[in-house]
């Protein structure tokens, strides 16, 4: 038996990964630059929400994310003072070691943990999107985070499909441009089904925000 066939699934995917990386970083960095719009452009208001400007996102923190474009907003939905978070960072390309990765890496750095984790499907139209699904904590307060990546018409929830990805459009198409999406919504501590409510609430901003995203994020 190889050694190769002892490895561990994960393990070979991720040497793959790497050496791909690799490959891709010592290829030409000129990347085509699709047109698309500032995401500052994105709507302030949309599907029943009112949007305003959250607090600004540190430097050091921008510098560690190596966005490129991103907002970092509230949204509360008509009549209710019920903040729903959003941010948005595009990466024009992610030969530089800029990389997207997980707002779970993020968040326990802030105090708050995991409590549930998984995936859901939420329907845009006709077409189902898989998403990531977090209830966090902290100081007993609880948020639903629910985020994806996105790039050239595609949404991914997997980290490590989007860096698959990543790697096959940077052969094929030549672009490694990308952008993660990250909803977070406040569950209520007065509801017995306050998750339920703000996976609901969630879902129904997802389904407003999903068709704009287009012109920010190209196929």
């Amino acid at each position: 038996m190889s050694m190769t066939a002892t490895l561990p699934r994960a393990l070979v995917l991720t040497l793959c990964l790497v050496a791909s990386a690799v490959t891709i970083g010592r290829a030409s960095k000129s990347e085509p630059v699709p047109p698309r719009s500032p995401l500052g452009q994105l709507p302030m208001a949309f599907g029943g929400f009112a949007g305003g400007r959250a607090v600004d996102l540190d430097p050091a923190v921008l510098q560690v994310l190596g966005v490129d474009d991103h907002i970092n907003r509230v949204y509360r939905p008509d009549g209710t003072r019920i903040p729903i978070g959003l941010y948005v960072g595009y990466y024009m390309t992610q030969r530089q070691g800029d990389t997207m990765h997980s707002p779970m890496n993020c968040l326990p750095g802030s105090g708050w943990q995991p409590v549930a984790s998984g995936r859901m499907q939420i329907a845009i139209g006709s077409q189902p999107v898989e998403v990531n699904r977090y209830l966090v904590e902290k100081g007993g307060e609880r948020m639903l985070v629910l985020y994806w990546y996105q790039s050239h018409g595609r949404v991914v929830a997997s980290e490590y499909w989007g860096k698959i990805y990543m790697v096959l459009d940077a052969m094929r198409l030549n672009r490694t441009d990308a952008a993660l999406v990250r909803v977070v919504i406040p569950v209520s501590h007065f509801e017995a089904d306050g998750e339920q409510t703000a996976e609901t609430l969630g879902v129904r901003f997802v389904r407003g925000l999903f068709p704009l995203l287009e012109h920010y994020i190209p196929a």
